[in-house]
């Protein structure tokens, strides 16, 4: 049985950690599964980073990446010519100048909608994700893979895929936030499944053309998601603290 000296040592703990809770507001479902996904999602990127350094991955890398190629010719990815170059459509939705131009489409739509403080936060979540992701490819500085040849050009460090990466941070946080100034269900889970599956499509397809090793892909999409995941939990705070527009009534049925 706990003494009483112990017992007032930790009521106190308690009651900051209730403080906490109360000042976060993560009695809301929202804001727990944010927080949730941030931790899961950053947790498994970090593991999956310290797997590649020991060099755990490598056999299922190579694995997966021959077998998206022509046995007798592994410059020829499986499938027809056309789904090739749908590959190459696919993948530059994740590329910088894609990003930016979709980021800055829907930074002037939420401005011209008078949801000013919303494109603000957007810029800033979308440019501090790609500093994040410019950041861990100079750390972990892992070459591009040397298997097969590359069905493009690349210019960059190979881990985390930055496409996989970006494509998650740009898409799930704008889905995300759509989602969130909307109140209509359709249009909610419309956006999310635009965003979620953009961002499997960009992921797959620099695996397909040989530019990246799935791992770099599993792990870009892992910290992406994660940034967008924070991103999420930070826009409910300022929400709710009225420093973002809250979300707009739905139009009444006629």
């Amino acid at each position: 049985m706990k003494s009483l000296p112990a017992l007032g040592r930790i009521d106190p703990l308690i009651g900051r950690a209730n403080a906490l809770r109360l000042a976060l507001r993560l009695n809301e479902v929202g804001a727990v599964v944010a927080l949730l996904a941030v931790s899961l999602l950053g947790y498994g990127f970090f593991a999956l980073a310290s797997e590649v350094g020991e060099g755990s991955t490598a056999a299922l890398d190579r694995k997966i990446l021959l077998s998206l190629r022509n046995p007798a010719d592994l410059s020829d990815p499986i499938g027809p010519r056309w789904l090739e170059e749908t590959m190459r459509d696919i993948t530059g939705l994740g590329s910088v100048f894609t990003i930016v131009f979709v980021t800055a489409v829907a930074v002037a739509y939420l401005a011209m909608t008078g949801r000013r403080r919303i494109a603000a936060f957007v810029v800033a979540a979308i440019g501090g994700g790609e500093l994040a992701s410019t950041v861990l490819k100079l750390f972990y500085h892992r070459p591009r893979p040397d298997l097969v040849p590359h069905g493009m050009e690349v210019f960059t460090a190979s881990f985390p895929s930055g496409h996989a990466m970006m494509s998650a941070i740009a898409y799930l946080t704008l889905a995300a936030l759509v989602a969130r100034v909307d109140r209509q269900r359709g249009v909610k889970v419309l956006v999310m499944l635009v965003g979620v599956s953009m961002t499997l499509l960009v992921g797959f397809s620099r695996v397909y053309l040989g530019v990246h090793w799935p791992s770099d892909v599993l792990a870009g999409w892992c910290v992406g998601a994660a940034w967008a995941a924070l991103c999420w939990f930070v826009a409910l705070q300022l929400q709710r603290r009225g420093e973002v527009e809250a979300p707009k009534a739905a139009p009444a049925p006629r």
